[in-house]
């Protein structure tokens, strides 16, 4: 059985850093365009990638008001962190990882229903999320769950370690 819960910072702090957050990745989206058109094409890779997002700087500066862990046998297994911005009514998922070794049991779903509360309660029109044009898995498991594409930015991580990929943008209504 799983447990969603408010996150206690900095008490759950090690246990969410712990949470498995990597993909393995044989594809991924190539975004082209030319001059007005832009398009993405699914694309192998010569090498299968795998891709781990750090955790282990959640308690400095937190754009998010609202954070949940899923926790089962005792351990965390599970981190979702969201904000509410007023301005255009959006509730920003800045966090949704779910330890490698519990996905695809419904986990993500379960704390995406809770941040779905969460966002009515605060008069949200819809969800949204960032991810990577590489995350092929994580672009899946959002699309299964509600998510469609609405944009993408081909300069976004210019300049860090995930220069080359492109961000993509991902968003959810929620019920009126």
């Amino acid at each position: 059985m799983v447990a969603v819960r408010e996150a206690k910072f900095p008490e759950d702090s090690e246990q969410i850093a712990r949470i498995d957050s990597s993909f393995t990745t044989d594809t991924f989206y190539a975004a082209y365009h030319d001059g007005v058109n832009m398009n993405l094409r699914l694309t192998a890779l010569q090498t299968p990638i795998t891709k781990r997002f750090s955790l282990g700087d959640l308690d400095k500066d937190r754009p998010w008001e609202f954070a949940i862990v899923a926790i089962t046998d005792d351990q965390i297994c599970g981190f979702l962190a969201a904000g509410y911005q007023a301005w255009n009514r959006r509730l920003t998922i800045w966090h949704l990882y779910v330890d490698g070794t519990q996905r695809r049991r419904g986990i993500a779903r379960l704390l995406i229903d809770r941040a779905q509360v969460y966002g009515i309660s605060k008069d949200a029109l819809n969800m949204w999320l960032e991810t990577s044009s590489l995350n092929v898995p994580g672009i899946q498991a959002y699309r299964r769950l509600g998510f469609e594409l609405c944009g993408l930015d081909m300069t976004l991580y210019h300049g860090t370690p995930a220069s080359g990929e492109t961000a993509f943008f991902f968003a959810r209504p929620l019920p009126r």
